[in-house]
């Protein structure tokens, strides 16, 4: 097994009305111009709060560049706004309530993780349109 500090929460970067999972980012991911050999992300959060494998953690993700050999990428569907598709913090309950069980999770399997958001490892990104380290400190 790899060495892992890092959780990095990404958006999907889709709106609200797009119930999309691990699937068809996998698609999104293999597809031109990325042509990756599968999805970016180890775990997909979907709309109702289902989480999906994505990458084994064994294997580096392909979610935040410079950041994949140490850190496990999670990644909420949402993160846009359906009008003007710009960010935002549009996730739902179902999907903080699982993403609060899967990082005590792995917690738990991985000792002194740091938790962040992938705007703090490049500060170009709004994603996962929210702070991390406050939701972080409300939970």
């Amino acid at each position: 097994m790899r060495t892992i500090d890092t959780i990095i929460i990404h958006a999907a970067a889709t709106p609200p009305s797009m119930d999309i999972g691990a699937k068809e980012i996998d698609r999104w991911h293999r597809d031109p111009p990325r042509l990756w050999s599968r999805i970016g992300y180890h775990y997909v959060i979907r709309r109702n709060g289902l989480v999906e494998d994505g990458r084994p953690l064994s294997v580096p993700g392909a979610h935040a560049a410079g950041h994949n050999d140490h850190s496990i990428g999670i990644c909420l569907v949402g993160g846009l706004s359906e009008e003007k598709r710009e960010p935002e913090n549009n996730f739902t309950e179902e999907q903080f309530t699982a993403l609060s069980i899967l990082l005590e999770d792995l917690t738990d399997d991985f000792s002194e993780l740091k938790i962040i958001g992938h705007r703090d490892v490049n500060p170009h990104k709004d994603c996962p349109c929210f702070d991390v380290a406050e939701w972080l400190s409300q939970n």
